[in-house]
């Protein structure tokens, strides 16, 4: 992952390294793409790397690192030279990009056990208009569960049902009810906000 960087850091000369590096935010500033792509290949894998050690999830950290370039694009005309070089920029995004997704795999799993805990998801969970990326995986990860276990889940979140009335309603031994709410949760623990689903359980 370094060998792209150090021939860099080891044969360019550090003046011809910063001129390089201001020709590279000039660029971006001025919605060059292939200024874009170069600074997508310099600075790629730092803001990966980073990603990767704060979230302990490749694909979380895949995620991140679309989402700093994206935002780094989209707001390229609030870089500011002046205030320090490039790559200090795009560190400072990743490090907020790594909040953010820490806070939302926070607010995931407290959303998570407390459906498991019988209480009232369905009043708690209102997603938010940036979930986009959620949403898609949460259909994802529903869509694989056993029927059984999506049923239960969907009678939980979105018709405001306790396991009892769920058991009640499905006929299903009461028991049965919380195994099947217990494993689908389990499964659920990594994806994204379960309020996010509906389409599924239509």
């Amino acid at each position: 992952m370094n060998t792209r960087t150090r021939p860099t850091i080891t044969l360019v000369p550090p003046v011809e390294e910063t001129r390089y590096e201001e020709e590279l935010a000039q660029g971006l500033v001025n919605a060059d793409e292939e200024a874009f792509a170069a600074i997508y290949r310099r600075w790629g894998s730092l803001v990966h790397t980073m990603a990767t050690r704060s979230l302990g999830d490749t694909h979380e950290a895949e995620d991140v690192t679309q989402q700093v370039f994206v935002g780094a694009w989209r707001g390229r005309h609030g870089f500011r030279p002046e205030r320090g070089p490039l790559g200090a920029w795009l560190v400072g995004i990743t490090r907020r990009k790594i909040v953010d997704a820490l806070a939302a795999r926070t607010r995931r799993l407290s959303l998570i056990e407390s459906a498991g805990q019988d209480v009232t998801p369905a009043r708690l969970v209102r997603p938010a208009p940036d979930e986009v990326l959620d949403r898609i995986l949460l259909l994802e990860a529903l869509s694989r569960l056993p029927p059984a276990q999506r049923e239960v889940l969907c009678l939980a979140f979105y018709e405001d049902l306790t396991q009892a009335q769920i058991a009640e309603r499905t006929g299903a031994p009461l028991g049965t009810v919380k195994s099947h709410a217990r494993r689908g949760l389990h499964r659920l623990r990594t994806a994204v906000d379960p309020g996010t689903a509906q389409e599924m359980c239509a």
